[in-house]
């Protein structure tokens, strides 16, 4: 009895698994534009760079200001997550909400032997075909850079690696995992860090009777001292003269 017991829980366990891979497919993350940012080269900074320095606590000061003056982000969970009724007549909203703080973790950026780490907590509930589940748990990613230099803009990736559950039945949660890892990744990404178009210079000289024209080429980075260093390269040029608009009275 115990043998067909547990050979009925493993069926079930693969079935679900199969039926997330048929239906939702292998989970993906969005890929924000552009390519990784490289570190600098072994000779330093080219010529022509202007250093950036974001610390790990300005990171963390923005999430604070946007979970404690905005909201906490919030969003479906998987691609069939309208409000439902589970098989045993509970309304069930499938979403996910990202926490300050839950499950023994605080949401945030850490700055870790050259990487980016973020644990983030979560919340929400998913109807599945045991009924409505409430869950509650925290997922582990890493932070990755890319650098769109079309659009001059510096992109964070989020890749989640791992997502814990708490104290969700292990059939659930074989279901479950995949479902929230997928969600996270796609409705997070991409996270716009650095507008480079914003850094552009256009000054006007008046002593040369020109414009000085700075635009950002390239990107590099590196971790370092609990500080993220962006490593902006500019290309110079000349532009004809446009005097400076006068200051309002």
């Amino acid at each position: 009895m115990g043998r067909l017991l547990i050979a009925l829980l493993a069926g079930l366990l693969l079935g679900a698994t199969l039926t997330f891979y048929l239906f939702v497919g292998v989970p993906q993350s969005v890929l924000a534009p552009g390519v990784p940012i490289k570190p600098l080269d072994t000779a330093g900074a080219p010529p022509g760079t202007a250093q950036i320095v974001l610390r790990q606590e300005f990171f963390n000061d923005v999430l604070a200001a946007i979970f404690t003056k905005i909201n906490a982000p919030s969003f479906p969970l998987g691609p069939n997550a309208a409000e439902s009724v589970s098989p045993s007549g509970e309304a069930c909203a499938g979403n996910i909400t990202i926490l300050a703080e839950g499950s023994g973790v605080r949401t945030g950026i850490n700055f870790e032997n050259n990487r980016l780490t973020s644990p983030l907590a979560f919340t929400g509930g998913y109807n599945s075909p045991f009924g409505c589940v409430r869950f509650n748990g925290w997922a582990q990613a890493n932070l990755d850079l890319r650098f769109d230099a079309a659009n001059k803009v510096v992109y964070g990736q989020i890749n989640v690696e791992a997502v814990n559950l708490d104290g969700v039945n292990p059939i659930v949660g074989a279901l479950l995992t995949p479902i929230v890892q997928s969600t996270i990744n796609a409705r997070i990404n991409p996270i716009q860090i650095l507008d480079g178009r914003k850094i552009a210079m256009n000054l006007p000289i008046a002593a040369v009777k020109g414009n000085l024209l700075a635009d950002v080429t390239d990107v590099r980075a590196e971790v370092r001292e609990n500080a993220l260093n962006l490593y902006v390269v500019y290309e110079f040029n000349g532009a004809a003269y446009t005097p400076p608009a006068q200051p309002l009275p």
